[in-house]
């Protein structure tokens, strides 16, 4: 099983970004997928989740009204869009996937390699 993150990058304060994260084979089932973060020096933190069959979400207080989880069934890829980045949003990004919902990142069975989120002020 792969996840493939993409989609990050260097954006100012105030700009937005979309990550992918493309899942390979379908083979395999998942019930949630999830995106997680990490910045230097803290733990790696819950973003959102998205229940892949019925498309519930959730999202951490922090990044609500902000930022979008969305999936595209047919291409087993699931998108975070972020919008108003601040510069507390600099950090890895890691896309997941877990066989129930779940906003531990212990639970996550499958990781993503992260991409890099830098926001300048």
């Amino acid at each position: 099983v792969q996840l493939q993150a993409s989609g990050g990058g260097l954006v100012q304060a105030g700009g937005s970004l979309r990550l992918s994260c493309a899942a390979s084979p379908r083979t395999f089932s998942w019930y949630s997928m999830g995106w997680f973060r990490q910045a230097p020096g803290k733990e790696r933190e819950f973003v959102a989740l998205i229940v892949w069959d019925t498309g519930i979400t959730r999202y951490a207080d922090s990044v609500k009204g902000r930022f979008t989880i969305s999936r595209d069934k047919a291409k087993n890829t699931v998108y975070l869009q972020i919008n108003s980045l601040k510069p507390d949003d600099t950090a890895v990004y890691y896309c997941a996937s877990s066989p129930i919902y779940t906003v531990l990142a212990r639970e996550y069975d499958y990781w993503g390699q992260g991409t890099q989120v830098t926001v300048s002020s």
